[in-house]
């Protein structure tokens, strides 16, 4: 019988997004979260990036359970498209457990699309949740979010702790620390593998603690004489809750804007992690009854995104609030890779108008990371005592970082492990061996539909944004195949005289190849082709371009 237990990477590996981590054991399998990617400028018409499930949807093992470690996006902001693929006869039948927050974010998540399944909050006190041959025991940490954790899982091989994003923060502003005797007590117990996060494994030192930022946001908001608008991620409660205090404290009034943040407050507010007080937040309707000196506009759109609530009034597409020389934006939260061009021109317009802007690139005042440091990195494998490590959720180069940082702790190259998205890795009680490498595909979405893109439609995207676009419209006498009139063609993307050139020259090129052909070919699916090829090489021969061509055959 197979005595091993399999850990297999859907995303989070090598890549900062779309966390997904398989355990196998025999016919079980157990799933440690279910996040997603940000399409990047690249992207043309994609909204997020999945990871890739085509293994779970082939196999025939029993998914016993998910586990979510925490309510950030790329860890179960994947749930709702994920989970109907898995579902059985549109029911998903293995239970999910999260943080009390992250549990309410996701279902908050999934009602909105409508989807019945349902995560479960876990209690962090509670002994070993056991999902089939699996027993998980969740430990708080902390991060840029509350309710973080960390998972211990237990197996008839062994145990693996699984660290997802985490920093040590001895003074969180919620006052919830990390439980290191937790994770002590159950390291105790023996431990085969540490999956750490590795983001920070290049930065020496350790990460600030979130509570030196209060000062900085109430000294720059008491300079204010307009409206102190801050954007940052949604679920940075900590960061919103410590310019809540300031609002407080100088006696402006707070309102949130963006659908995002309105709903993540709402869910601290409930499990008690937000305390506004007595009529110190406003609705958007309210804000035109207060001066501006008197607001605290918390934003969500720290990523530019488009349609998000502070591109709009950065825009002047908002219904009641536009920005002014005496207001001051602040941007607490770094740029996710891929974003920085977006959110560098939002920045840009924002200073045309005149506020003051204050973002990471001038001012490290205003935000610090949620992720450990390359000393907290040494203290977690310290603390855990892995016989292996494998570093998660992290580009290459930081993996190969936290293998510096494992070898300063002693760990010989064997014991460190480096992989890719899809690689299996099989420990038994005494050893490991690499197993099958899954081939991993890119997988994008419409947001807006909740549709794949398949990579072809991505290609064509980028083709029609760079050469543009032809359409050739031919019309052929279906009994002789002989062309009947001169072709149209529709052209986009291209300058006065090229178009000119290529309509001209197509409609040539294409008409006289097609009165050569003398009713000698009457199979329409090679004269289409036939007609797209003759049209690519006119506009290659004559103005140099490849654009995307689509020939349109109509038989008459």
């Amino acid at each position: 019988m197979n005595n091993t237990v399999s850990f297999i990477p859907l995303g989070g590996v090598g890549d900062v997004t779309r966390n997904m981590y398989l355990y196998e054991y025999r016919d079980e399998i157990l799933i440690v979260d279910c996040g997603l990617g940000f399409a990047d400028e690249t992207m043309l018409g994609v909204d997020l990036l999945l990871p890739d499930i085509s293994y779970l949807l082939k196999t025939k093992k029993k998914i016993v359970g998910m586990a979510l470690t925490h309510g950030h996006e790329d860890h179960v902001g994947a749930l709702p498209f994920i989970l109907p693929q898995l579902a059985q006869n549109g029911r998903v039948d293995f239970p999910i457990f999260g943080g009390p927050l992250t549990s309410v974010l996701a279902n908050e998540k999934l009602n909105e699309y409508k989807i019945s399944a349902k995560v479960k909050s876990v209690n962090y006190d509670n002994d070993y949740i056991n999902l089939g041959n699996f027993s998980l025991s969740f430990i708080r940490v902390t991060h840029s979010i509350p309710d973080s954790a960390h998972i211990f899982i237990k197996s008839p091989v062994g145990n693996f702790y699984h660290a997802s994003d985490f920093k040590f923060d001895l003074t969180p502003f919620d006052g919830k620390k990390t439980d290191f005797a937790k994770i002590v007590k159950l390291s105790d117990e023996g431990v085969l593998c540490l999956m750490s996060d590795c983001l920070r494994a290049e930065k020496e030192g350790h990460t600030p603690s979130e509570q030196v930022l209060y000062e900085n946001i109430e000294k720059e908001m008491k300079q204010c004489s307009g409206k102190f608008i801050l954007t940052t991620y949604s679920s940075n409660i900590s960061r919103l809750n410590q310019a809540i205090l300031a609002a407080k404290k100088l006696g402006r009034k707070v309102c949130f804007l963006g659908r995002s943040l309105v709903k993540t407050s709402d869910a601290a507010q409930e499990l008690g992690y937000m305390n506004l007080g007595k009529d110190l937040e406003i609705s958007p309707d309210h804000i035109k009854k207060y001066k501006d000196q008197d607001l605290l506009l918390l934003v969500a759109g720290s990523q530019a995104q488009e349609n998000s609530a502070l591109s709009r009034i950065v825009n002047g597409e908002h219904p009641i609030i536009s920005i002014n020389s005496k207001d001051v934006v602040v941007f607490s939260a770094d740029p996710i890779p891929g974003n920085e061009v977006s959110i560098n021109s939002l920045i840009d317009s924002i200073s045309k108008k005149g506020a003051r802007v204050v973002y990471s690139q001038i001012s490290d005042d205003f935000h610090v990371s949620g992720h450990a440091a390359s000393d907290d990195l040494m203290l977690m494998m310290e603390l855990v005592r892995p016989k292996k490590v494998l570093p998660i959720g992290g580009t290459y180069r930081q993996m190969v970082a936290y293998k510096n940082l494992a070898q300063k702790q002693k760990f010989e190259d064997k014991d460190i492990l480096l992989i890719e998205d899809g690689q299996e890795v099989k420990f038994s009680k005494e050893s490991l061996v690499f197993g099958n490498k899954l081939a991993i595909k890119s997988v994008y979405v419409d947001e807006i539909s909740g549709e794949e893109v398949e990579q072809f439609v991505l290609r064509d995207r980028q083709k029609i944004s760079k050469e543009g676009v032809v359409v050739v419209i031919v019309e052929v006498d279906s009994a002789t195949s002989i062309i009947v009139n001169t072709p149209t063609i529709i052209s986009r993307g291209f300058t006065k005289p090229e178009g000119q050139i290529a309509n001209t020259k197509i409609s040539m090129d294409i008409k006289n190849s097609l009165t050569q052909n003398k009713g000698r070919v009457t199979d329409w699916m090679y004269i289409r082709k036939f007609i797209g090829e003759k049209a690519e090489k006119s506009i290659l021969n004559n103005i140099h371009r490849r654009p995307l061509v689509l020939p349109v055959v109509i038989e008459v």
